[in-house]
């Protein structure tokens, strides 16, 4: 499962949308031609499995309606003795038999998205963000690209949990992630690495991207936290690399001092830095 997920993410959606309505009405136009003597539902499971591992497993239950809407006008086109009843059962039974792997593939796609998330801020979680940074690093290195890392930490987190209670804490951790999220690109992720600790990735921004955008965001949070009447601040480590010739662990490290530096600095700060290889 993932090598063809592997597969599927090489290409885009609008991409695999197309093949697999292609699919779908090539299909089609050879099961009208052939008529009810040679059965094409084998095929039909394609594009069923396609916008399911492509798009989402909804995608895939709609595409499997469609194909049990179009076998059905099919056989209703080349079959002139079956009565109504008989068009309405198959058709059903052909649902059944599109909707099976729409489904399974849909409960996979769920089962693997809850493995990556966060489940009380809806964030990416350690593990999957580990393999994002790694893969990162690895597309860094073959292209000599930019990317940074802010490590976020709250500030006197413990306080607002005593004095507000865990119920208040969550909501804050869930509204900041959410926050952020809603304010990054889409091509970067955040992902919560410790109880009040976050990491947000962005690929392709060099120091002076990356300054702009973290400070903005600093500011946008801060506005927000604010707005609220929240009593919450953040220390922040920000470094950026291009092609690192060191670990995940390492890059995690590096940027936890530094964010850990602006802690004992005053906290409610930002520390930027670029790594530069030995």
């Amino acid at each position: 499962m993932s090598v063809l997920n592997s597969v599927v993410q090489k290409l885009s959606k609008s991409v695999w949308v197309v093949i697999g309505m292609g699919l779908l009405i090539t299909i089609a136009v050879g099961d009208y031609i052939t008529g009810s003597e040679i059965s094409f539902s084998l095929f039909y499971l394609l594009p069923i499995a396609i916008f399911s591992m492509a798009l989402s497993g909804m995608a895939g239950v709609m595409v499997a309606f469609i194909s049990a809407a179009i076998w059905l006008l099919i056989e209703v086109l080349t079959t002139e003795d079956a009565s109504s009843f008989v068009h309405l059962w198959n058709t059903i039974i052909r649902l059944g038999f599109f909707l099976l792997p729409a489904i399974l593939l849909r409960a996979i796609e769920q089962e693997r998205r809850l493995a990556r998330t966060d489940p009380l801020t809806g964030a990416i979680n350690n593990r999957y963000f580990t393999e994002l940074l790694q893969h990162e690093i690895d597309r860094s290195n073959r292209y000599s690209r930019p990317f940074t890392l802010a490590f976020i930490d709250f500030d006197n987190f413990k306080t607002i949990n005593d004095t507000f209670g865990h119920t208040f804490g969550n909501t804050l951790l869930h509204s900041f992630a959410e926050y952020v999220r809603s304010n990054l690109r889409r091509t970067d992720y955040v992902a919560r690495v410790g109880g009040d600790e976050f990491v947000i990735l962005l690929p392709e921004a060099d120091e002076k991207a990356a300054r702009v955008a973290v400070t903005n965001l600093f500011r946008k949070i801060t506005h927000e936290m604010n707005g609220r009447k929240w009593p919450i601040t953040f220390s922040v480590g920000v470094l950026t690399m291009n092609a690192p010739k060191i670990s995940v662990d390492k890059i995690l490290s590096t940027a936890d001092k530094m964010m850990y530096s602006v802690k004992n600095n005053g906290k409610n700060d930002i520390k930027f830095a670029t790594h530069v290889n030995d």
